[in-house]
């Protein structure tokens, strides 16, 4: 069950913050709204995940994906373009988040 908040986590801070842009620097109120309540959504389900993971893995499995998300989704979402070396970033992060996944450090 600590998977399932640590993905829900991350999808409400990779909503909150891709919704960050639209916001105007806070002048538009929907987005506005919508930041500060995924940022809400994403404590609240990351403070369940922590409930059966140690906190320095929810963090960086947490961390780690949310830059991956937010990376993809501004790349779909405003076309903007990411460099190689970006997405090569990208692939050790994502390598390790798998190391953390496949460490004994974690389980219960």
């Amino acid at each position: 069950m600590s998977w399932l908040f640590l993905l829900l986590g991350v999808a409400a801070e990779a909503m909150s913050h891709v919704a960050l842009k639209e916001t105007d620097g806070f002048t538009k109120p929907l987005a506005s709204a919508l930041v500060l309540l995924g940022h809400l959504a994403a404590f609240m389900f990351l403070g369940q995940a922590m409930k059966g993971m140690p906190v320095g893995i929810v963090h960086a499995l947490w961390a780690g994906l949310a830059i991956i998300t937010v990376t993809f989704l501004s790349t779909v979402i405003y076309r903007q373009h990411i460099e190689l070396s970006t997405w090569l970033g990208m692939g050790l992060v994502a390598i390790g988040i798998g190391m953390i996944n496949l460490s004994q450090g974690h389980s219960h």
